[in-house]
């Protein structure tokens, strides 16, 4: 997944560009294709990943919005590439900081997180104006223009260089642009510990009228880390 940026120019060499599977969404979020139908939804930020590209195939209304979706398909596909490679070196040390019942083995894994980028890369090609530029916390949408939003590997988990304002202006973005539930996956950092403003967060929500719940997920990769927040409007 891609991280914000706070400079006017974007190296792409300073982000990551690995995605999950259309899978792996429907798994981390708990939905089926029937609860998604008749949705409008928004991935954001959506990486690599393959939600979109899948979803069109199965017939769902996805728009994928993430900073670096300015640059060239190619760019990001070799970005992608190096980033899949260097994740399997540094996972290979750390695999015992995960749970392998999903993708067997390291291998397995490969073999999702390149899966994934070719189907985002190849229909990012085919369909351009389902992937939208924009750079956190700010977003190009009408208000309330779609009805669920998903939100997945990014807020929380790089809780060392965004700090607590970054998180609630965020999180208000995805509420305005958004009509019925907001979904974020999962509350943990990078190191495994859960976010220490998460309840902060929940009590401000709360304050403002929304209904907050915290909800086991059917996915779980990264120990503990199996719980998403579900923001309804």
């Amino acid at each position: 997944m891609s991280i914000v940026e706070q400079s006017t120019k974007l190296d792409l060499e300073r982000i990551i560009f690995i995605g999950r599977t259309f899978k792996e969404y429907m798994d981390m979020f708990s939905f089926s294709e029937d609860d998604l139908s008749t949705k409008k939804i928004l991935d954001c930020p959506a990486g690599a990943c393959s939600f979109a590209a899948i979803g069109e195939k199965v017939g769902l209304n996805i728009t994928a919005c993430d900073i670096v979706y300015d640059y060239s398909v190619e760019a990001l596909k070799g970005k992608g590439l190096r980033d899949i490679a260097h994740a399997m070196k540094h996972m290979e040390q750390a695999k015992s900081n995960y749970i392998w019942n999903y993708f067997g083995n390291l291998d397995g894994l490969r073999k999702h997180r390149e899966s994934a980028l070719y189907d985002c890369t190849t229909h990012m090609k085919q369909s351009s104006d389902r992937y939208i530029s924009a750079t956190l916390p700010t977003l190009p949408f009408a208000n309330e223009q779609f009805d669920i939003t998903l939100s997945a590997h990014f807020l929380f988990m790089y809780a060392d260089r965004l700090d607590y304002d970054f998180h609630i202006e965020t999180i208000d973005e995805l509420l305005r642009v958004t009509k019925d539930e907001v979904r974020i996956f999962p509350l943990l950092d990078l190191e495994g510990t859960r976010y220490e403003h998460i309840d902060r967060i929940i009590n401000s929500l709360t304050a403002q009228g929304y209904k907050v719940d915290e909800l086991s997920s059917n996915y779980e990769f990264q120990k503990n880390a199996n719980s998403m927040l579900k923001i309804i409007k």
